[in-house]
């Protein structure tokens, strides 16, 4: 088989994230992608693939076949749109990551549009809150929050995001409002363990003065939708991004604390690998993205202002 169709059956191969599943793709049995696995392997004289019974990694040599050869790919597609006026149309599978709670509230419903107008793109959506690597994993893109060091990774901003301390009324009532954030040691705080962030320890900015408080509370989990359920129940004080609590906040559900003091922003960014030419596929889901969040990329005013929220 030539070498482009043995980078595409790679290239599904490491996407779909197992010889089974990239079998039942191609309409064929796993020993049949397992031979043909073997065969560019023996080809190339190298291994492009550790497996075990439980999972699969790319080698190195497997990591260089799989990225340098995208490129090729792209610049073969880049060339027949150059040729044919830029008509290629955007098709095949693309593989998205989103966190579970923005990813089922916000992303789903634009990728659903966006499955009405690109019905020859099959998008395979995966949701959760754990780090992936995009391309050991075999992700076409990821939607996830702050900054992104990896150079090899090319983040778009897609959203601002500011997170907001706050609790329900009928908890400032019993216990008082904090009016710095030492005061948040004395008060019973939802903790939630999210992605590799300290576990307990909140930061907040004031101008020039930052402060760091280990806080806690009766309740702590890693899920945010539960947190928020707390709070708004009135157990205590929780972090949120604004995303999750701007309805409550506007209906009055919810207080803004310590507004002076604001935490690290936790703005949303689309990723993709840094590549010369993206796949049709891949920029046209970047582009429609981009824009269904175009006005949700403002800044907005003082953040004990409602009117100001984004969300």
């Amino acid at each position: 088989m030539d070498g482009l169709s043995d980078l595409s059956f790679f290239s599904l191969l490491i996407k779909r994230g197992s010889l089974a599943a990239a079998a039942q793709e191609m309409g064929v049995t796993p020993p049949a992608v397992s031979k043909r696995l073997a065969a560019i392997e023996a080809r190339l004289r190298v291994r492009l693939l550790n497996r075990t019974t439980r999972r699969m990694s790319l080698t190195p040599e497997g990591e260089t076949y799989l990225t340098e050869g995208e490129l090729l790919v792209a610049g073969l597609e880049a060339l027949e749109r150059k040729i044919s006026g830029g008509s290629v149309v955007p098709q095949g599978l693309l593989k998205i990551s989103a966190t579970l709670g923005f990813g089922r509230r916000h992303v789903t419903p634009h990728l659903s549009r966006f499955a009405l107008r690109y019905p020859e793109v099959d998008v395979q959506l995966h949701l959760t809150d754990r780090p992936v690597n995009l391309v050991e994993q075999g992700f076409d893109m990821a939607i996830r929050f702050g900054e992104q060091p990896d150079a090899r990774i090319t983040a778009r901003k897609l959203a601002s995001n500011r997170r907001f301390l706050c609790a329900a009324p009928s908890y400032l009532a019993a216990r008082g409002e904090p009016s710095a954030p030492r005061d948040l040691q004395a008060h019973s705080c939802i903790v939630l363990r999210e992605s590799d962030e300290t576990f307990g320890s909140w930061h907040f900015r004031n101008g020039a003065r930052q402060e760091t408080v280990k806080v806690r509370g009766p309740l702590s989990t890693n899920d945010g939708e539960a947190a928020l359920a707390w709070a708004l129940d009135g157990h205590g004080i929780v972090l949120r991004s604004e995303w999750d609590v701007a309805p409550f906040l506007r209906s009055g559900r919810l207080r803004v604390l310590l507004a002076q003091w604001t935490p690290p922003p936790a703005d949303i960014h689309i990723l993709f690998p840094t590549k010369s030419h993206l796949q049709a596929k891949t920029r046209t889901m970047v582009d429609f993205m981009l824009d269904a969040f175009a006005d949700r990329r403002r800044i907005g005013r003082a953040a004990s202002d409602d009117t100001a929220l984004l969300w």
